[in-house]
C-alpha cells in the first residue's frame, strides 16, 4: 500500500472551518484508515486563523493533523519565496518531495488557481 500524504493550504484549513464536505471527508480519512497524511504548514495555519478566527485551534487539536512547524531549514527556504505569501511558500515547501515523501504530498486547497504553475499536485476541495 503506497502512504498518501496531503497538506491542507490556508484556504482548505478555512472551508474545513466552515464545514466543507469535502475537507471534512480528508479530515475523516485520515483519521480513520492507515497511510493517510495530513498536514498542516505552521504559516498557513496562521494565514487562515486571521481569516477565520479559532481555525488554528480547531485544526491543531485533531489527532490526525500534523503540524509542520517553521523550523530553520524551512524560514531560510521560506524568505528565497519572494514571488508569494509565506502561507502558499510554507505549503509549497511542505508538499516537495523529501526523504520520507519521495513522490511529495497534494496540495489540498479551494483555490486551485492559486497553485497553476507551481510546482505541487493539486486536491480541489470546491464543493
Amino acid at each position: 500500500m503506497t502512504d498518501t500524504h496531503v497538506v491542507l493550504d490556508d484556504t482548505a484549513m478555512v472551508a474545513a472551518g466552515r464545514g466543507n464536505l469535502l475537507a471534512s471527508r480528508l479530515i475523516h480519512r485520515a483519521h480513520a484508515e492507515a497511510g493517510w497524511h495530513l498536514y498542516a504548514p505552521a504559516c498557513a495555519l496562521v494565514e487562515a486563523d486571521r481569516e477565520r478566527p479559532g481555525t488554528a485551534e480547531h485544526l491543531a487539536a485533531l489527532p490526525a493533523l500534523t503540524v509542520l512547524d517553521l523550523d530553520l531549514p524551512t524560514a531560510l527556504a521560506l524568505a528565497l519565496a519572494a514571488d508569494t505569501t509565506w502561507a502558499q511558500a510554507h505549503t509549497r515547501y511542505a508538499a516537495a518531495p523529501t526523504p520520507e515523501r519521495p513522490a511529495g504530498a497534494v496540495v489540498a486547497t479551494v483555490d486551485p488557481q492559486r497553485w497553476k504553475g507551481q510546482p505541487v499536485r493539486v486536491l480541489d476541495l470546491t464543493p
